[in-house]
């Protein structure tokens, strides 16, 4: 889509580090100089509420945690957002700064392609009835760090009990999430726009537990006979909670996306092949 309209930005730019505020006090300048350009918003000391907010792009300043938090902060309210990558890895902020300002008139004309992403519900219920729903992207995961006590997880899907992992943790993870977590304990790559999620348990005690591929139309609940000190349940690595006894979560496919807004070119395996050092084997000269 292209359009004369000048192009309104939201900049997330929270954290505090030397790193993200320097860019954003060199993107500030970049964008102030540009014309059509209006800044509706900037998260720069202090957390906004994004859920009353428009724009045509939120503009994250940082790694691919900086767009899970943006994610998580813009709730039902989910706008196109691009990732500006100040880290390592990036799987999901791909751009470097200077990509991004090179890319800007592209940018600017909303010339680039909205790519939407399975999330997640994830739902709390404790004994007493209570319960709490979080709104996630990458995995949900039920570890336990005060215990060396190996865990006994139960899952069912749809109602009907699969198996009990025993293990050191389990991961249910979106595609988007299957190069995060779960990739570390060896789940499988999904990629990102396919509707699946994918159980991935950590060090299983019986190694014919792998991971497991379902649809994201299914409902997942995780429940544990027993529960270990300090058995926590862990939101996209940043929302954490005690799991208790009588506890169980159930994670389902959100009825919102994640709107990832990517320049034209992207490609999935090229980046995975990047991120990943996908070179292929090495070819060794004759001598």
């Amino acid at each position: 889509m292209t359009t004369d309209q000048p192009i309104r930005l939201i900049i997330l730019a929270r954290d505090q580090s030397a790193k993200v505020q320097n860019a954003w006090q060199e993107l500030k300048s970049f964008l102030e100089a540009q014309s059509k350009t209006e800044i509706v918003a900037a998260a720069v000391t202090e957390d906004l509420v994004l859920d009353g907010l428009d724009a045509d792009l939120v503009v994250t300043l940082g790694g691919d945690g900086a767009i899970l938090r943006a994610c998580r902060q813009l709730a039902e309210n989910q706008l196109p957002l691009m990732g500006v990558n100040l880290g390592r890895l990036g799987f999901l902020a791909e751009l470097r700064l200077e990509q991004f300002m090179e890319n800007f008139p592209l940018i600017q004309k909303q010339a680039y392609q909205i790519i939407d992403h399975l999330m997640f519900e994830c739902e709390h219920c404790h004994a007493d009835g209570s319960s709490e729903t979080y709104l996630g992207l990458n995995e949900v995961l039920i570890s336990s760090t005060l215990s060396s006590r190996m865990l006994d997880i139960d899952l069912s899907i749809d109602d009907e009990q699969v198996t009990t992992y025993s293990c050191d943790g389990l991961i249910v993870s979106s595609p988007v999430g299957s190069t995060a977590h779960s990739l570390s304990a060896g789940g499988p790559i999904l990629k990102q726009d396919l509707k699946a999620f994918v159980i991935t348990p950590i060090c299983p005690h019986t190694l014919t537990n792998r991971p497991l591929v379902d649809r994201a139309d299914c409902v997942y609940r995780l429940s544990m006979p027993r529960v270990p000190e300090g058995a926590t349940v862990v939101v996209d690595g940043q929302l954490r909670r005690p799991f208790q006894e009588g506890d169980s979560v159930f994670i389902r496919k959100a009825s919102v996306t994640f709107k990832l807004a990517r320049i034209p070119g992207h490609s999935f395996y090229a980046t995975i092949n990047k991120k990943l050092g996908w070179g292929g084997q090495l070819r060794y000269r004759k001598t």
